[in-house]
Order: C-alpha cells, then structure tokens, then sequence
C-alpha cells in the first residue's frame, strides 16, 4: 500500500480553495452539499497565514509563483496542502470519489494515474446503490441502540449483517426512512445470539475466478485459515484484521467451535476438503459450505 486512505469529518471544518479558474471551481464541487466551512482565496490573501487559520485542508490552483506562496502561508497556518496537478507537492492526493452521502467510496493513485482511478471509479460506482446512504444514516441513528443490545463486537458483526441484508436495509434504500426505522428496532427487540458459519473457499486462484458469495465471504470473514500454496491474490480479498488461523490448527473441531461462538470463518483451500472432516463439521451441526471457483 503505496498511500494510506482516511476519511475526515467535514462537519464544523474549514476547507480553503485558493486560486482561480476551472482547477480551483473542480475542487470546489467536490464540496458541494457538505457541512464543511468553505473558503474562496484570491490573489495576496492567498499568500497571508492567516487566511488558513484554523483550516484542515487547502486546495491550491495557480502558477508557479503562486502556488508556492500559498502552499507555503497553508502548511504555515497548520493546513494539509493539494496542490492542483502537482503530486511532488501536496500533503494528500484527491481520489476519484463515490458520493452516495454518509457513504464515500475513493478510489487513488498516488497522483499517478488519475484517469485510471476515475475508471476505476465508475466500475465502483456502478456496484453501490444510490440509497447506501440512507442505510449509514439509519444505522448511525440506532447505533447507540445496537451497541447497548449487542455489547460482545462479534455478536454486533453477526447481527449487523443480518439487517444489512434485511428488510430493514432494504426500506431504507427505497427511501422509507420510518419503516426502515420501525423495522431495525423490531429487530433489535427481537435480539438472538450471533449465527456463525463455516466457508470453504477455493485458493488456488485465479482471483477472478472466485464466485461472488466466495468474495463476499472472504470480505466478512472473522477468522481465516489458508494453505500454504494459496494465491496471494485470493487471500488480498480477506479481511486485513481478521484473526489467522494455521491449518494444522483449522480441525473440524477448531472451526466448529470458531462458528458456535458466532464466527464468520473461512478455510482456504487448494484441495478438495476431506469427506471425514465434513462429516465431522456436519457431526457438529454448525452451517457448512464449499465454495468452488467459476468455471474459466
């Protein structure tokens, strides 16, 4: 990972745009509809620390002369500096972005290739739901609500992925912000303890090969164990922060214990699973199933 990705809160902030011309207008746009304080530089103010006072970030949009000057008054000032198609000079690079409201999906390069992240983009783009939005509203209202009924993070996890492919999620992505509501408190009302499941995943690759339910079960994955001949490829797709596993570690006991306590755990595999270790899983009656990779 060449460049490290965050997110800042724009509620409440400054955000400066010094400069003028179509550079400096595109970047104001990239701010429209936000909470965020925006200011327009122009000329010397460019150039004073204290028109940067209090700014988190400053976007800067000139010739050479001017963008040194005003690049140098922001740092000054305490500000993270862009400097508009200049990457050997910025604090950050602006990556192409999916505005779906609380849901902001980037995609960067470094500065390197911005017409490639903006393709990049629109094969995103095309994935998220306009309504993703108005989920992350809905479970940002309840939030406080989930964490006092699901206290334990990995009931919360399980829980959480339950209504994201629910009703719930589903009103709310129709725009029926009071159902969805309705319906997310029903169901933390209801409660119930977190349901795991074990996933054999197929690793010899290639990547693009792996059905979607394998990639969407790497992604949710708790726990991971992978054979040593796995494609590195296959295993980019699981989550960084899940727990590891070794294979000599990975019994049908092991993992069915994993699975009863409400993980999520997936066994990358480079062969076919024994039929005495599914039958075992199967002796243990948690939920079993073998993902292959599509045919090429």
């Amino acid at each position: 990972m060449d460049a490290f990705p965050a997110f800042f809160p724009l509620e409440g902030r400054r955000v400066v745009i010094a400069g003028t011309g179509e550079a400096a207008e595109a970047k104001a746009r990239l701010f429209d509809g936000s909470p965020a304080q925006l200011v327009r530089l122009e000329g010397p103010q460019a150039f004073l620390v204290g028109s940067y006072g209090g700014a988190l970030l400053a976007f800067i949009a000139g010739d050479d002369l001017f963008i040194q000057a005003a690049a140098g008054a922001a740092r000054a000032a305490g500000a993270l500096v862009n400097v508009v198609d200049r990457p050997d000079l910025c604090d950050f690079n602006t990556p192409a972005l999916i505005d779906r409201g609380a849901v902001v999906a980037a995609v960067g390069t470094a500065g390197a290739a911005p017409m490639l992240a903006s393709l990049l983009r629109n094969d995103i783009e095309a994935r998220v739901p306009p309504g993703a939005g108005r989920v992350a509203v809905l479970l940002r209202k309840l939030q406080g609500e989930v964490r006092e009924a699901y206290p334990d993070l990995v009931a919360r996890r399980s829980f959480l992925r339950g209504v994201l492919g629910g009703e719930a999620a589903q009103a709310a992505l129709d725009g029926d912000m009071d159902r969805a509501e309705a319906l997310l408190r029903a169901a933390i009302a209801k409660g119930g303890g977190p349901v795991g499941r074990i996933a054999f995943v197929a690793g010899r690759g290639p990547a693009d090969l792996l059905t979607l339910r394998a990639s969407r079960a790497l992604a949710e994955a708790d726990v991971i164990a992978f054979d040593a001949d796995t494609d590195p490829a296959v295993l980019a797709l699981a989550r960084r922060d899940a727990g590891r596993l070794s294979p000599a570690d990975a019994t049908p006991e092991a993992l069915s214990a994993l699975a009863r306590a409400g993980r999520q755990v997936v066994r990358i595999i480079t062969r076919a699973p024994t039929l005495t270790d599914l039958k075992a899983l199967a002796a243990e009656g948690v939920a079993v199933e073998v993902m292959l990779a599509a045919p090429g």
